[in-house]
């Protein structure tokens, strides 16, 4: 029938939709945690940059806070964007189906309207009686006596639809209006984003007008701060020697450079190895501050810096959290760099440096995402970084190879 069609087309487009709809809402979601995770991060380092203010730090120290905050504005500019982009395609889809509901709402109100008429005009129980005696043949009148039976929960089953729709409409309606509340106020708070980004824009050129004057000054202060990174940086590979030599003690070996793994130590290097870039980041809330390996200083270009790890800025009394199940081998104080953290996953290491307090000891089994200590406060800067790394025997490797979309 003519009816039935409508219902079957509009039940097709009712399940499209309702995939679209699911598919949407799951982007939405991770958009707005997106969102909300980079705007904690700026109002993080806009409270940092207001100690350092009240402290009246190092001008090097104030233009790298800023500039993370800048590429943070920039990503949540980026980010409500999206939002906004992904809410107006929902809003000219919800109007499509809106319009489509109108229209086949219409429709079936029309064809039933003519139904009820029809039924109306021979629904006399003598006309039903003549229509079942005039079979000719008793398979007959079953079949008719039948169709009327159908005929009258056809009827009771199209009402149904019909108001069924209509609810529909109604709630999408409910729904695009708002969605268009949604969308205005992210438009309405990119505007106010990009007002402070150009604030702190201009506020980050006056300082670059500042080191610009004085670069081979503050040249020399990079340097002297990344020879006290090498030099953290060889307590630390001195460490991993000292603790693979130790381990290698009971099988025998003498090797300082590699694990001699037992059974299960290799089935846990194997799972360690599985997880590659999926590992949980090792504090719960935090923004890489410097990156793996060799590169020019962000601020001062003729100044190279070198990290073994990675650089993580945190909440204040942030926690370090291990990235995954293994064996505390090492808990050491390393000299201008507070209390280390060594974790063994196999042959397979991690290190967390720059903790205030630690909550495991040495031979304890941690678990992923177990609290192990600290994160330090620097006194002087106010910022609370740890720095973390990834060895495979004593080979170095990028925390972002390994780390969940770090």
């Amino acid at each position: 029938m003519k009816l039935k069609k409508i219902l079957n087309i509009t039940l097709f487009l009712v399940v499209i939709c309702a995939g679209f709809t699911s598919h949407a809402q799951t982007n939405r979601e991770t958009l707005e945690k997106k969102r909300l995770e980079l705007s904690n991060e700026i109002k993080r380092i806009n409270n940092l940059r207001s100690t350092n203010k009240q402290k009246e730090k190092s001008v090097l120290t104030q233009v790298e806070d800023l500039s993370q905050q800048i590429k943070s504005t920039e990503n949540l500019i980026k980010v409500t964007n999206q939002q906004a982009n992904l809410l107006t395609q929902e809003i000219n889809t919800n109007t499509r189906k809106i319009s489509t509901l109108r229209k086949e709402l219409e429709k079936l109100k029309e064809d039933y309207a003519r139904m009820v008429e029809r039924s109306y005009k021979s629904k006399s129980q003598q006309s039903r009686v003549m229509f079942l005696l005039s079979s000719e043949s008793f398979l007959q009148a079953y079949k008719r006596l039948q169709y009327m039976k159908q005929y009258t929960n056809y009827r009771k089953q199209q009402g149904e639809q019909i108001k069924s729709r209509a609810e529909d409409l109604q709630r999408l309606n409910s729904t695009l209006a708002s969605q268009k509340e949604d969308k205005e106020k992210l438009i309405a708070e990119n505007r106010k984003t990009r007002q402070q980004l150009e604030e702190n824009r201009k506020s980050q050129q006056a300082l670059m007008a500042t080191i610009n004057q004085k670069e081979g000054q503050f040249a020399a202060q990079i340097k002297q701060r990344q020879r006290e990174i090498n030099k953290i940086d060889q307590q630390i590979d001195e460490m991993i020697r000292a603790s693979i030599a130790k381990a290698n003690e009971e099988s025998g070996s003498t090797s300082r450079d590699v694990f001699k793994l037992t059974p299960a130590a290799k089935a846990l290097a194997a799972d360690f190895a599985r997880n590659k870039g999926q590992l949980p980041w090792p504090v719960k809330t935090g923004v890489v501050t410097m990156q793996f390996g060799e590169h020019p200083h962000p601020i001062v270009k003729t100044a190279r810096i070198n990290n073994n790890g990675v650089n993580i800025d945190t909440d204040t009394g942030g926690k370090a959290r291990a990235v995954f199940n293994g064996t505390v081998s090492e808990v050491q104080v390393l000299k201008g760099a507070n209390k280390a953290v060594m974790v063994r996953h196999g042959d397979y290491i991690t290190i967390y440096d720059n903790l205030d307090k630690v909550y495991v000891k040495k031979g304890d089994v941690v678990s992923t995402e177990q609290e192990i200590g600290e994160v330090a406060t620097n006194r002087s800067t106010g910022k609370t970084t740890l720095h973390f790394l990834i060895f495979k025997n004593t080979q170095k490797m990028n925390p972002a190879d390994w780390v969940y979309q770090m």
